[in-house]
């Protein structure tokens, strides 16, 4: 019982940390917490990150909180997926309830607006680094398949404006394809 409130307050006090001092949004905590639950914690293995990262990205909602609710349900299970989503959603609300009671303020204030302009390269950087680090896990498998996707997604969404839910769609069925595939190619070995 004990474990079980260590491995609570544990998710918590991590997602609330990740939530208050990330900038930039979900992209930008994915790769946070990577850090703390696959490396740090041990909580989670780095295929398990990228299937929940995939997951979160693919559900409707806001990529930082479905992340955080997948990676609390892997871990502790539903409390777990609730007390992260409270650790996750806290800070910003908070933030945002300060920052709205003097918008004016912020709005007009030129300080505010360059550290702002700032912020936002720091930002790229840290999506590029989430594209890079994830990206390796998935050419290092030497299968071609994922590659393909992820090209022809790319290429349908961004040259032939393909909606999204279609592209999202077709990779779910590629994907269910392949990995019965596998599952049946094993067998016979």
């Amino acid at each position: 019982m004990k474990e079980k409130l260590t491995r609570y307050r544990t998710l918590f006090l991590s997602t609330l940390k990740l939530s208050a001092f990330t900038f930039g949004g979900g992209f930008v905590i994915i790769p946070l917490m990577r850090k703390r639950f696959v490396e740090e914690l041990h909580w989670i293995e780095e295929q398990e990150m990228l299937d929940l990262t995939a997951l979160a990205q693919s559900s409707p909602g806001a990529i930082a909180v479905n992340a955080s609710i997948l990676v609390g349900y892997h871990v502790a299970g539903v409390m777990g997926a609730l007390l992260s989503i409270i650790g996750t959603v806290l800070p910003p609300l908070v933030i945002i309830s300060a920052i709205s009671m003097f918008y004016t303020a912020f709005r007009d204030n030129a300080i505010v607006g360059m550290a702002m302009t700032g912020m936002l390269a720091g930002v790229a950087a840290v999506i590029c680094d989430v594209v890079i680090t994830m990206g390796k896990a998935v050419f290092q498998k030497k299968r071609v398949l994922p590659v393909l996707v992820l090209l022809g997604s790319f290429i349908a969404v961004r040259f032939f404006s393909v909606n999204i839910i279609l592209v999202i769609f077709a990779c779910g069925v590629i994907g269910a394809m392949d990995t019965l595939y596998q599952e049946r190619a094993g067998r016979r070995a």
